[in-house]
């Protein structure tokens, strides 16, 4: 059973919304109560905990910007669960306590993911300068991520954990790629989860440090897709009255990432492919070159071949961006994650909304397998928000979900007024929906996956 997490009450002094939400791992008690002290008195929010496995259930259940974890946690490394709490909250700042100080140490830890590391004894003035670093370090990010696409909130909460055989590879194919400096194209439907994959590829890269940004291809004209890259001068075009660095400038060094990849208007293509191959471009309005060290990532939910065919995708810059494919799977063909991301996303949202809850009824967690989730993880991420707002007993049931069959129409049965390609379609939802894998799906359908997969794409399943 896990421990309680040790947690004092702010004080008055507090400074609401300056501190940092800190979680303190370690095994010896007067380090938990010490290092808490000191960080609440200079107006930190602290939970405290004694052992690896509890820090993450604490990281998992608050948002956390900053771990104090020791090397020794009993018989355990401290060091072991670095990647496991950078994977569950990928903005994590991560500062290993350790009473064994040495270069070896510190190598083994920043290779790990940490940023920092802290040696036993410490006085409060070394806790204060670690603090005030990993301060700084997000208050640039925030401003970074303020900077980005007005859709880049709508991860909020959003997770990969999965026991789906076809998410977890999907998973380990980031890992591997993430070290590298290889272009990578994330392929699946809106809803399941690209952006946040993203986000975990440039955490797992070596421009960890350097800034992330997102720019949302769909949601700007031409022109101004064009100067939000590449940027501008004043004068330029109507309204530029001033200078534009453009986000390529602005995350030199790091990782920018183009969603809906196949909404990028054509005129704009040719001037990223350029970039692509030669890390140059011109500001709109300028003729000077410049130069950029940035990782592109890129997603789309279209299929791009079938655009290149239409003239409306270039064909060169699909074969630039699609280095390294790694398709996410809809919801429904990984239907056993949904207990466990709907349980995600009611600690999140009970959090945020200051509600406390104790799960869902078994009709409740019935009916969400049950359902199609057209809209992926972000359609369960929307129903699980509302029904932490509309929810007034402890638990959540079918009626707080307010889910709908389908997508509202009757339900097909045979025998049903519909063609054979609608009971077909319908026919496939559901044993997708009811099977494991696509291998299972396949084979209860009496068809090879190859048939499988042409039916799937026929009907956008």
């Amino acid at each position: 059973m896990p421990d309680k997490p040790e947690k004092k009450p702010k004080s008055a002094e507090t400074r609401p919304g300056k501190g940092l939400n800190i979680l303190i791992v370690d095994d010896e008690a007067n380090i938990r109560k010490t290092l808490a002290m000191a960080l609440e008195l200079d107006g930190h929010d602290v939970v405290a905990v004694s052992n690896g496995k509890d820090g993450l259930i604490q990281a998992s259940l608050r948002h956390t910007d900053l771990v104090f974890l020791d090397m020794r946690l009993g018989t355990e490394k401290g060091t072991d669960f670095i990647p496991d709490f950078i994977a569950t909250s990928p903005w994590i700042k991560i500062v290993v306590i350790t009473a064994y100080a040495s270069v070896e140490t510190a190598v083994e830890a920043m290779k790990r993911g940490a940023v920092d590391y802290l040696p036993k004894p410490f006085t409060p003035d070394q806790v204060q300068a670690i603090v005030a670093r990993a301060a700084e370090t997000k208050k640039a990010e925030d401003h970074v991520a303020a900077l980005g696409s007005p859709s880049e909130g709508d991860d909020a909460g959003m997770d990969l954990d999965s026991k789906s055989a076809v998410m977890q590879r999907a998973l380990t194919l980031a890992r591997q790629v993430a070290p590298t400096e290889a272009g990578v194209l994330i392929r699946g439907e809106s809803g399941t989860g690209k952006s946040v994959l993203a986000r975990l590829i440039h955490s797992w890269s070596d421009r960890a440090a350097k800034p992330f940004g997102v720019v949302s291809c769909p949601s700007l004209s031409a022109e101004l897709l064009e100067s939000e890259l590449f940027g501008h001068v004043r004068g330029a075009f109507t309204g530029a009255l001033r200078d534009h660095p453009g986000r390529i400038a602005a995350h030199d060094g790091g990782t920018l990432f183009l969603d809906e990849i196949g909404d990028l208007p054509i005129q704009v293509q040719p001037k990223l492919l350029r970039f692509l191959q030669d890390r140059e471009y011109e500001r709109v309005g300028e003729s000077a070159t410049r130069k950029a060290d940035i990782r592109i990532l890129a997603a789309s939910n279209l299929d791009l071949e079938t655009l290149v065919k239409a003239g409306r995708f270039r064909e060169d810059l699909l074969y630039r961006l699609n280095v390294f494919q790694i398709e996410l799977p809809p919801l429904r063909d990984r239907a056993e994650d949904i207990p466990l991301l709907s349980h995600r996303f009611l600690a999140f949202y009970a959090g945020r909304n200051h509600r406390q809850f104790h799960g869902f009824t078994d009709e409740a967690l019935a009916a969400m397998k049950a359902h199609p989730w057209h809209g992926n993880i972000r359609e369960l991420r929307n129903v699980i928000e509302r029904s932490t707002i509309v929810a007034r007993g402890s638990q959540i049931g079918i009626a707080e979900l307010g889910l709908k069959p389908g997508s509202g129409e009757e339900p097909i049965h045979v025998g049903a007024a519909v063609s054979l390609d609608k009971l077909e379609e319908a026919h496939i939802r559901h044993v997708l929906a009811s099977c494991k894998s696509l291998d299972e799906a396949a084979r209860v359908l009496g068809i090879d996956a190859a048939t499988l997969w042409r039916r799937r794409k026929k009907y956008g399943i």
